[in-house]
């Protein structure tokens, strides 16, 4: 029986340990954003408090009970359904096999110690965590060291570096496409944006070759953005439409373009494109845009636009959804300008341009036209994906969780547009569902409570002929 105790001990310190990283994972390695941010805290009740509750103070055979018969088999259940689960990363691997070590050697000592079990929980953990952080901060500091040597080993190398508050991957992501026409040009991969995440990109995949290095520079913190300027000393820098979103983590517009505006420190700026909702002073080394844009079409088969270049108004095309677009566009051209594109080779590139995925991106299938527009979580993008697909004909379908980090305020503007325009609403999530049903007409709302059963409920709630807007795909755990 001792020994099945101390195996029962060592499942149940892993169980908790596989819980904890997991979260790590999804909120970047911060504790206190695990901690105080987390948006579904009766998971931790559930699958990280009630444990311990037990194990301290039922009877020994009742908790064997408890753990076999229902704290493991949901939580199972619940890393099953999770539609973003672990990754085992070196560092999740790490974590893992330093916690089976750490809570092996505790379990020995059970065989000499009366005390075992009121450590036997917390303390491996703890170590294991502090241990682990203490490794992971070692490697970074030399991780980091090799990717500035690489940056600099790369002859010629031109860094551009992105960020806003909304459309820094979707900008990356267009001008990428232009200047690879001209240029061996390299782009962090999906939404890469961190500090850590840029040092393992310059690491392990940018080109020795590479003439461009596009890079986007995301934050949760003042200090983020500078920190990436700091490592790249990039040449050139987008600043992007800036707002409120990841308000609850700046507190006030005012830090979140405080935070933006780092992206200008670097010691090696020669020019830097800033949308003008950021104040800012006028610099020899700043371009403000858009310039005298003017959106002359914008529907489901791409935008036409004209901006003002050298005096000149100059008019252009691209295949891609969203009038907003033509802002992220026109950040674009002027760069690809500035480094020696001209104006008909720029147009040639648009006309070829292709959306980005899950950023209003039209498929269709199954009779149905589809917009996937699921990577788009803030206010603007979401009204403008709403208002594009309320020129549809047909019967327009939402599927959505409403917004995350945002105001319940700006939630509830959103729902009555989409109550306006569609004609069957899916809400998924429960974060914002009580706000969107009290503004949303009863009889066309469905409540989505297990996404992993979207493909029966599309299956059984639209038809050939309908218009689906996927708006805003949060994770499960949000």
């Amino acid at each position: 029986m001792e020994y099945f105790n101390i195996f029962t001990h060592i499942v149940l310190v892993m169980s908790l340990g596989w819980y904890l990283i997991t979260n790590l994972q999804w909120y970047s390695y911060k504790i206190e954003r695990v901690i105080f941010k987390h948006h579904k805290l009766n998971w931790h009740i559930i699958y990280f408090v009630m444990p311990f509750v037990m194990y301290y103070f039922l009877p020994s055979l009742y908790f064997l009970i408890y753990f076999y018969a229902l704290y493991l088999p949901i939580l199972i259940l619940w890393n099953m359904k999770l539609d973003k689960p672990l990754v085992l990363t070196s560092r999740v691997q790490r974590f893992l096999a330093i916690l089976l070590f750490v809570t092996f050697s505790i379990s020995l000592l059970c065989f000499v110690s009366e005390n075992c079990k009121t450590s036997g929980l917390f303390i491996p953990l703890f170590i294991a965590y502090m241990v682990s952080f203490s490794l992971e901060r070692i490697f970074f500091i030399s991780f980091k060291h090799r990717a500035k040597k690489r940056l600099q080993s790369i002859p010629d190398l031109k860094i551009i570096a992105i960020t806003a508050s909304y459309g820094k991957t979707s900008i990356k992501n267009y001008l990428y496409q232009i200047l690879k026409t001209k240029f061996h040009a390299y782009k962090t991969p999906r939404s890469v944006n961190t500090l850590a995440g840029l040092v393992l990109d310059v690491n392990r995949d940018l080109p020795d070759n590479a003439d461009i290095y596009i890079a986007e520079a995301g934050a949760r913190m003042p200090g983020d953005i500078e920190e990436i300027s700091n490592f790249l000393k990039q040449d050139y820098a987008i600043l992007g439409q800036v707002g409120e979103q990841h308000i609850e983590y700046f507190k006030t517009l005012d830090n979140i373009i405080h935070t933006k505006m780092e992206i200008l420190k670097s010691p090696k700026m020669i020019k830097a494109f800033v949308h003008e909702s950021v104040p800012i002073l006028d610099y020899k080394k700043v371009v403000k845009f858009p310039n005298n844009l003017n959106i002359t079409m914008s529907n489901l088969d791409g935008i036409w636009f004209d901006i003002e270049i050298d005096g000149k108004q100059e008019h252009f095309h691209a295949p891609i959804l969203g009038s907003f677009n033509a802002v992220n566009l026109t950040a674009c051209i002027l760069m690809a300008k500035e480094l020696g594109m001209s104006i008909d080779q720029i147009k040639i590139a648009l006309d070829k341009i292709k959306p980005v995925e899950h950023r209003l991106q039209k498929i269709e299938a199954g009779g149905k036209i589809i917009i996937d527009d699921s990577f788009n979580g803030n206010f603007e993008g979401m009204l403008e994906a709403v208002n594009l697909c309320s020129e549809y004909k047909g019967r327009k379908v939402i599927i959505t969780p409403g917004l995350v980090e945002s105001t319940d305020e700006t939630n509830i503007l959103l729902a009555k547009e989409i109550d306006k325009h569609f004609d069957f609403v899916i809400l998924t999530g429960s974060l914002n569902t009580h706000l969107f049903s009290d503004n949303i007409d009863k009889e066309k709302q469905f409540i989505l409570k297990d996404k992993s059963k979207m493909e029966e409920t599309l299956a059984e709630q639209t038809r050939a002929g309908d218009l689906i807007l996927f708006a805003n795909d949060a994770p499960n755990f949000i």
